[in-house]
């Protein structure tokens, strides 16, 4: 294994939710890519395993960490400290016969848009859900905001941006309204593959909302590869007396 991936995913190995399995953790990060493949053999039978980083960012306290916890575990509680940095869990799903999807849910805290420390978190990530809050308008408001810091700090392996969910969370709040038709308008508009109106307290719609994402994940990694050296630049290629070198690469 990679030593800098080893060393990446140490920061992260105490969570409670995958505690003693840094391997699992270590294989997001390996091949430099948004795709983790693998197969073992179980009862006989050959069980295809796919891992993928998901992110699950928006303003503080719109719900991420219920809508997790309540998928991961199926508990709700009404009482979460905020998160702090960066927090994530793992759900394994049962795709089909002899076929396992392992999500792996990084709940990215609120204030962290500011920062910067989230073009590491957002590192390899293949998808993301941004989370608005239906009883505080302010927070749908920023989700344009979240929607450009992704585009800008992480693209598939093929260059193309990664597939974005919207969930409207909330929605058992009396104050809650959903106006169908302008978040329908809203996601055609900024490119999001969809919306969901969810609720951790009720559980309403999360199920849903992450199959319909998983879903998409699976297409989209059939076509994520790597560009081709002859499609894009090669950092690796000499500059020919052609070519302008007066140039500055922005990379070193």
């Amino acid at each position: 294994m990679n030593n800098s991936n080893d060393l990446y995913a140490k920061e992260f190995d105490t969570d409670p939710d995958v505690n003693g399995n840094s391997d699992f953790i270590n294989n997001s990060n390996n091949n430099n890519n948004n795709n983790n493949n693998s197969s073992i053999v179980e009862d006989g039978a050959e069980v295809e395993k796919h891992l993928y980083k998901v992110l699950l960012i928006g303003d503080y306290a719109v719900g991420k960490t219920s809508l997790i916890k309540r998928y991961c575990t199926g508990i709700f509680s009404p009482n979460y400290k905020l998160t702090i940095g960066v927090d994530f869990s793992v759900k394994d799903i049962e795709w089909e016969k002899n076929k396992v999807v392992s999500l792996q849910l990084w709940d990215i805290a609120g204030h962290e848009r500011f920062g910067t420390m989230t073009r590491v978190y957002y590192r390899y990530a293949i998808a993301a859900i941004i989370v608005f809050d239906l009883s505080r308008p302010s927070t749908f408001d920023a989700v344009t905001k979240w929607r450009e810091d992704v585009n800008s700090k992480v693209v598939l392996a093929n260059q193309e941006p990664i597939p974005v969910l919207l969930l409207a969370n909330k929605s058992d709040l009396p104050t809650s309204y959903v106006d169908s038709e302008m978040l329908d308008n809203f996601c055609k508009e900024n490119n999001f593959i969809g919306w969901y109106a969810t609720s951790a307290l009720n559980n309403a719609n999360i199920d849903e909302a992450m199959r319909f994402l998983t879903k998409k994940i699976l297409e989209v990694a059939k076509t994520n590869h790597p560009v081709k050296e002859e499609d894009g630049l090669s950092l690796n290629k000499p500059i020919t007396n052609d070519q302008d070198t007066n140039k500055k690469s922005c990379c070193k």
